[in-house]
């Protein structure tokens, strides 16, 4: 069994590692550096934007640019407040430019300000590929058809599998690439006491294997707040894809944890300002798929 490689960000022409780091949980700069001297080059700066995070990034920029693949995101909802969002990012973590510009916690068609926004900054060379992120699988595939639209930030784990059904097979058409994020299900695929009674409770790493072993998924971001989180999540590029055995099991163990951790969906602020602009008389104009 081979260990995880480097491999291509959908149809992006870059090389990526298959281990992405985020910076919302704490994992100093030191860190974040020993990371990336173990081949993790994929760093997003999240929707928590710790300064110790940053410090590493800035360090690594200095030496290691081309090697390293920056994502951010922008949860901003008016077009003309995206280039104050991203000249932020850029000036905190000490480069000119940053990989991936993500449009983030789309369930709905993307106004076409904020579509247009986004290829400015590309334009200007601020930005050199627009990602979307959302939690409305569906929606999923309008994302796919639209050519602006270079990558996918999706939620993907062995307790919510479900873009293999409404997601992954779109991508037969046209291939962005692929971020999977909260692959240990926010830490409950990890908690022993959801886990069904005799199977044993997966590691870390093994929610990693689970994500990447799905050839549509190219990355999968780990969120470790110290240096034994990150060893255990580095260690499952060394371990490698997962066996149809291994993952039947952290297939079973995630219909259970599933079940065990169920609530009733709720709509975040985001969402309830997205749906009453789209029942405003003065809702903007919404990019029809394919429309670019």
């Amino acid at each position: 069994m081979s260990a995880f490689r480097p491999r291509a960000f959908g149809s992006t022409n870059v090389t990526v590692s298959p281990l992405g780091l985020g910076s919302s949980y704490g994992l100093s700069g030191r860190e974040v550096e020993r990371a990336f001297e173990h081949g993790v080059s994929f760093f997003l700066w999240g929707s928590i934007r710790k300064s110790s995070f940053a410090k590493g990034l800035n360090v690594l920029a200095k030496r290691h640019r081309e090697k390293m693949f920056i994502a951010i995101q922008t949860y901003t909802r008016a077009g003309s407040l995206m280039e104050w969002s991203v000249d932020r990012a850029l000036q905190k973590l000490g480069t000119d430019y940053v990989d991936v510009a993500t449009l983030s916690w789309w369930n709905g068609a993307i106004p076409q300000r904020i579509i247009d926004a986004g290829l400015f900054l590309r334009e200007k060379g601020k930005v050199r590929h627009l990602m979307v992120s959302g939690h409305n699988r569906p929606n999923f595939e309008r994302f796919i058809d639209e050519p602006a639209i270079d990558a996918l930030m999706l939620r993907y784990n062995a307790a919510h599998p479900g873009a293999e059904r409404e997601i992954f097979p779109h991508l037969a058409r046209r291939r962005p690439g692929v971020l999977s994020f909260t692959a240990t299900r926010w830490g409950t695929l990890l908690d022993p006491k959801y886990t069904p009674d005799g199977e044993d409770t997966p590691r870390a790493s093994d929610c990693y294997r689970f994500a990447l072993s799905n050839p549509n998924v190219d990355v999968t971001l780990s969120g470790p707040k110290n240096g034994a989180e990150l060893d255990e999540a580095l260690a499952a590029i060394e371990r490698g894809p997962m066996s149809e055995e291994e993952l039947a099991w952290m297939r079973r163990v995630g219909a259970v944890v599933r079940e065990r951790t169920a609530t009733r969906r709720r709509f975040s602020v985001i969402d309830i300002a997205d749906r009453l602009a789209s029942f405003s008389l003065c809702a903007p104009k919404q990019l029809a798929a394919g429309s670019r």
